[in-house]
């Protein structure tokens, strides 16, 4: 489903880029200039594992001082409260973007998210552009981050 952003409290990257701790890197990502997809996720929910591999794709498809990916782990279970768990899914699931633990779901309710996954999807200048809940929108979310890298204002 593609939630209309008027649903999202926050429209910046600043939730996401503000201080809190990191799963798999030392800090937030450089993502001035960049359209920046945020993916909401926990690591053993299946949907999240779907949508991974398109993340993979585009990773792959677009170089990175185009587009930049962070992931934001939201737990539900008691499993994936534990940071050691979460490290030891992402090495699996080869999510090698940096991952941002929410633990008290600061970054989730910033944003008004209510399910798992959800990609929110930044323009060059930070502003939420696009939001996509669920799975099975690989073909909108790439014309979405395509459309966005083609603006240059």
């Amino acid at each position: 489903m593609i939630v209309p952003l008027l649903l999202a409290a926050a429209t910046s990257l600043a939730p996401v880029l503000s201080a809190g701790s990191w799963a798999n890197a030392a800090g937030p990502p450089p993502t001035e200039n960049r359209v920046t997809i945020v993916d909401v996720f926990t690591f053993s929910c299946i949907n999240c594992k779907h949508v991974t591999p398109e993340l993979q794709r585009l990773r792959a498809s677009y170089p990175s001082r185009e587009l930049a990916i962070v992931g934001v782990h939201a737990p539900e279970t008691a499993e994936e409260h534990v940071h050691a768990n979460v490290v030891q899914a992402l090495r699996a699931q080869d999510i090698t973007w940096p991952v941002r633990f929410d633990d008290g779901f600061g970054v989730w309710n910033a944003y008004g998210v209510n399910a798992w996954p959800t990609q929110l999807v930044f323009d060059r200048h930070g502003r939420l552009r696009a939001t996509y809940v669920g799975e099975g929108y690989d073909a909108e979310l790439e014309r979405t981050v395509k459309s966005l890298i083609a603006e240059r204002t």
